[in-house]
């Protein structure tokens, strides 16, 4: 029927239903352009398989790319997903080389008959990919230590998603009740959100690229150990293929991780390692303690909170794992010291001792790679990988449940992973980006650090050693007061008795207790009053 409104308008109307075309689907027409150019969808026809029983017409590559279009598209549900999709049924499977879209419940079933055998398959198909085709060469991104190695940051994480449950009805009348999440999901810690049960997914995330290497899933709080061997060997292998050393690497770990037993099973597969330490009787050995009394590394600001942290290097240790001879690793510490609040409130990280809030950091990189404050500040950008998992969730949501299975649900969080790397591929093919170079320090020369001395050595005798004499520098001048320090002690107000001794203002003697070479060349001495001490 025609209807003339106006002279140069014209409303056409129809007694049949024209669904308009889902907003996603150019979207998926360009995903699936690209599979089947690099031959993926041949791939996973030839090495992902399924025996189940009444397969019917359907194979593998029918309910992945039914997964695909799902992750592309955001839909809430399967439901609404099916309901969009339906009208463009035959196009939709012609992309994908196929000729019948299978049914939701068809989708459920396959999902429920998905094994271990299947996902592994998948897995290993999603990582030849990222490392035949991902990002390589410079555009992996990296940083540059004090050496000018290239460092590869490796972030590992779980995220959570509970579920709800409803009351069950029991009683004489009704059979066993039964929930459909108990295989997938268990009591666990929900966090910040709302259920009785969870299940937790461990994923690792390249840093500069935002590439996700790989994800695992169990349910509860998951398996943390055997997680964390498979994240080790998902990183190995991905270095490898980019032709980067396992000790290069920055393995990123929160305090979950952060225990004698998690060390042993990363220098297994020789990584390097960034762990927030929980152990917190480490405060107590004596090289910590003594180095606590000395004057600290330096200062560093949290870029969010602007809290100040003072930064103590207490070097490689390895008699604090006594306990575990059998995963002696040697495990350089560092500690952080921040002022305790006065108004009494929960310090949710770190140890309270006394006036202040102690926290532990442990890595494998030497202090001439990466220094104290550049390790603390390294942890602290750590943020940016709960930013891309806040925008995973927005923008896919692996995490909403499309099998009440195991297997099926990782399945489906390792096909929506695959959506978001081939994303950024596109991405940089469309827009290519110039690489962004930041400068943290100057690269630094191999020299040895200057180890920590216990008070109790070095207050054994006063006078200077000849080893610690530099023969290369003149004598020591004193620094000229600053404009702004008013109310501050300068160089000139102390007395230099000799090459190694000052007088304070006060009258009291200090003694040399380091010398330090920095990146300038200067020298810089610490001195202490040892008889206090």
């Amino acid at each position: 029927m025609r209807t003339l409104i106006a002279p140069a308008v014209d409303v056409h109307t129809s007694p049949r239903d024209v669904p308009s075309i889902p907003p996603w689907f150019a979207e998926v027409v360009v995903l699936a352009r690209h599979l089947t150019q690099r031959g993926l969808l041949d791939a996973i026809y030839a090495r992902v398989h399924l025996a189940r029983g009444r397969a019917g017409r359907y194979e593998v590559l029918d309910f992945v790319a039914l997964l695909l279009a799902y992750a592309a598209s955001n839909e809430p549900t399967v439901e609404a997903f099916f309901a969009r999709l339906r009208p463009f049924a035959r196009p939709f499977m012609a992309l994908f080389g196929r000729d019948q879209l299978p049914h939701r419940s068809t989708l459920s079933r396959f999902l429920a008959d998905v094994d271990a055998t299947c996902v592994t398959a998948l897995r290993q198909l999603v990582q030849d990919h990222l490392h035949q085709h991902g990002f390589a060469g410079e555009h992996i991104g990296g940083l540059l230590d004090g050496q000018g190695h290239r460092l590869i940051v490796v972030d590992v994480d779980g995220t959570r998603q509970a579920a709800r449950q409803r009351a069950l009805v029991t009683g004489s009348d009704f059979p066993t009740p039964q929930r459909r999440l108990q295989p997938v999901c268990a009591p666990g810690y929900t966090g910040r959100k709302r259920g009785e049960v969870v299940r937790t997914r461990t994923t690792i995330l390249q840093a500069h690229t935002q590439e996700w290497l790989g994800t695992f899933s169990g349910a509860g709080n998951g398996d943390y150990q055997a997680e964390l061997d498979a994240a080790c060997r998902v990183t190995v292998a991905y270095l490898t293929a980019q032709g980067v050393n396992p000790s290069h690497a920055v393995l990123r770990l929160d305090g979950l991780y952060g225990t004698t037993a998690f060390l042993g099973h990363i220098h297994q597969y020789q990584l390097g390692f960034l762990i927030r330490g929980r152990n917190y009787q480490l405060l107590d050995h004596a090289t910590v303690q003594a180095r606590l009394q000395q004057p600290s590394d330096g200062e560093v600001t949290h870029p969010e909170t602007q809290v100040r942290r003072e930064v103590f290097d207490a070097g490689f240790m390895t008699d604090w794992l006594e306990d575990h001879p059998e995963q002696l690793v040697s495990s350089r510490v560092i500690v952080t010291r921040r002022a305790a609040p006065t108004d009494h409130t929960t310090v949710a990280v770190g140890k309270v001792r006394g006036a202040y809030v102690y926290e532990i950091f442990l890595t494998s990189h030497p202090a001439v790679c990466l220094p104290a404050t550049m390790i603390v500040e390294l942890y602290h950008h750590r943020g940016s990988f709960e930013q891309v998992l806040s925008d995973e969730d927005q923008e896919q949501d692996p995490d909403r449940w499309c099998s009440h299975t195991p297997y099926g649900q990782e399945f489906w969080q390792i096909v929506s992973q695959w959506v978001w790397n081939l994303r950024l591929e596109l991405g940089a093919v469309v827009e290519e980006q110039p690489l962004r170079w930041t400068s943290w320090s100057a690269p630094q020369p191999d020299v040895q650090a200057v180890p920590v001395l216990p008070m109790a050595t070095a207050a054994q005798s006063d006078a200077p050693r000849a080893e610690e004499m530099v023969a290369s520098y003149g004598p020591l001048e004193l620094a000229q007061p600053w404009a702004k320090a008013r109310q501050r002690f300068s160089a000139q107000d102390f007395r230099m008795l000799d090459a190694d001794t000052l007088e304070c203002p006060a009258g009291k003697r200090l003694h040399v207790r380091e010398r330090r070479k920095l990146a300038t060349g200067d020298l810089r001495v610490l001195y202490v009053n040892l008889q206090d001490k």
